[in-house]
């Protein structure tokens, strides 16, 4: 402390002033970090009885690095007081948050007239330091989308999510998408997918978003979709296998196929081995797919314990719809494991995850049955926004032309 007296170090006006050197920065979503410059040429003059010491940059003022970036330290505590702080309230009158070309966050000043990369609402900031979790307490049935992903930057990142119109699949395209990728809504829907394209760029008009036909019952429409993304000569860095089909009455969709377990499970495979070859190239990427705890509750082999084919399209004689759901879900997880075996040493890592029980969707609405129960045990499930606690990087669930609940 004498040392640091000596140099006037110590001489500040509260313990929130930060060191010579340290910056105070802001995220997107508003929390705030800390970066120390890289170290700058020193000229040392001695004078009487003091050290005084004049910084000279190296180069011009950088704009702004996230955390992470090796150019320079960055940290989310203070590294005085050792707090972690976030922005309150609203930007003031006049002023509006825009991106650079390379995802950095800016703030326009339309009044005067002028830019700068630092939050005006800096000044204004209020501690967030909440007791530290375990790795096991750190995500719960409470966590929204949003939190999942704070502090995130998926800037230059490409997502696909299948289903995305509505729902939890919504949620997660708009979790990527307020968190800076480029998010592709693959829906059967257009008319609901534009609206949702909507819904998102009202939230942030520099959103990244954009919707794509995309019917997995007709494996058709998967090919043309495949085709059309390839297309755009893009990477693909997530793809959220979400879109399915729930309580459906007995239909064959017209490649001939059982319609829940095309759409649930085959038209979601045929979809990851199109897209394959970008995914590898993109690598490190991930495959997500939405499976559901029911999985238990069915088998796909015979008495032999042989994979019994039939069980997977089954006639309309011994089809049941809940058996069909539960089939497709553990189609889904068999996939995903041997998806991730296969594709794991090339950068592509496959997970399928059970998104809660009974969600606040319109997945029920086939039969009264099934509305009593999701109303019964709506108070002991997650909302769409708490979805993105298992999915993580944010399963729509929409109207179908078949009698059905699709998400």
């Amino acid at each position: 402390m004498a040392a640091l007296r000596y140099a006037g170090l110590d001489d500040t006006d509260s313990e929130d002033e930060l060191p010579p050197g340290w910056e105070q920065r802001s995220t997107k979503d508003g929390w705030v970090y800390y970066a120390k410059r890289p170290k700058t040429k020193m000229l040392v003059v001695r004078g009487f009885n003091r050290l005084i010491s004049l910084h000279l940059p190296e180069q011009k003022e950088r704009e702004d690095i996230v955390p992470g970036h090796t150019e320079e330290k960055t940290q989310w505590e203070h590294p005085k007081t050792g707090k972690r702080k976030r922005i309150a309230g609203d930007l003031p009158y006049g002023w509006e948050q825009e991106t650079d070309d390379n995802g950095q966050v800016f703030f326009v000043d339309h009044i005067n007239k002028r830019t700068t990369y630092l939050d005006p609402r800096l000044a204004f900031t209020v501690d967030d330091n909440p007791t530290k979790p375990t790795a096991r307490q750190k995500y719960d049935g409470s966590t929204t989308a949003m939190e999942i992903l704070q502090g995130r930057d998926f800037s230059g990142k490409v997502v696909i999510v299948t289903g995305a119109n509505s729902g939890i699949g919504f949620e997660t395209a708009k979790s990527f998408a307020l968190h800076g990728a480029h998010v592709i809504l693959a829906c059967r829907n257009m008319a609901r997918a534009n609206e949702a394209v909507l819904r998102i760029l009202e939230e942030w008009h520099k959103a990244k978003v954009e919707a794509m036909t995309l019917d997995l019952a007709l494996l058709r429409s998967v090919q043309h979709f495949a085709e059309a993304f390839k297309a755009k000569n893009v990477s693909l860095h997530v793809l959220v296998c979400n879109a399915a089909a729930f309580a459906l009455p007995w239909s064959l969709t017209k490649d001939g196929l059982e319609t829940t377990f095309q759409v649930n499970h085959l038209g979601h495979f045929y979809l990851v081995q199109l897209l394959q070859d970008v995914l590898c190239r993109s690598a490190p990427a991930r495959v997500v797919v939405v499976s559901s705890e029911s999985h238990r509750f069915t088998d796909i082999s015979d008495s032999s314990g042989k994979l019994d084919l039939s069980r997977l399209s089954p006639s309309k004689n011994d089809y049941w719809a809940m058996l069909a759901y539960n089939r497709s879900k553990l189609c889904n997880i068999l996939f995903s494991n041997e998806l991730h075996r296969r594709l794991s040493p090339r950068g592509v890592t496959s997970n399928a995850v059970h998104p809660g029980n009974m969600m606040y969707s319109a997945i029920h609405h086939n039969w009264w049955v099934y509305t009593l129960l999701f109303t019964l045990a709506r108070p002991f499930t997650k909302s769409m926004e708490r979805y993105r606690e298992h999915e993580r990087e944010h399963r729509a669930l929409l109207n179908s032309g078949y009698h059905g609940a699709w998400r």
